[in-house]
């Protein structure tokens, strides 16, 4: 597999982005792919006003950091309230991660990926492996898992 020690197109720097409640085997997925692509990711705990999250934001940053084997030396948790792209400028990273289930998924995330390009960052779309495209954190939540 590819390991990102420079010179990679996209950049060094890339940002994983959700509100992670809670995280799911999916998750871990996308950032372990994500974390040999790039020399830095960091997965950004994010708010968003359309879900009601059962712990607070700096909770679900903890508990994500916790999920995180200690060979993951090149991913960073944060936290942040504004739009994701301003944190990418402020903090040097030239992408944004994205973790697609199916085609609902992928509809809404290319319109996202479509207006953060505009903004000057670039999304990749990372498919879920088909084992762990069923569950997703609502699904989770629901069963108390």
């Amino acid at each position: 597999m590819f390991k990102a020690t420079g010179g990679n197109p996209l950049g060094e720097h890339a940002v994983y982005p959700g509100t992670f409640d809670p995280v799911t085997p999916g998750h871990l997925d996308i950032i372990e792919r994500a974390r040999h692509l790039f020399a830095r990711v960091t997965v950004l705990v994010a708010v968003n006003g359309d879900k009601r999250p059962a712990s607070t934001q700096s909770e679900r940053a903890i508990q994500l950091r916790r999920e995180f084997p200690a060979s993951w030396d090149n991913v960073s948790v944060a936290a942040w309230a504004g739009l994701t792209v301003a944190f990418c400028r402020q903090h040097g990273a030239g992408v944004i991660i994205r973790g697609v289930r199916n085609r609902s998924d992928l509809r809404h995330e290319y319109q996202l990926a479509a207006m953060n390009e505009d903004l000057g960052i670039t999304s990749l779309l990372l498919p879920a492996r088909p084992g762990l495209a069923s569950v997703s954190s609502t699904v989770r939540r629901g069963l108390g898992t």
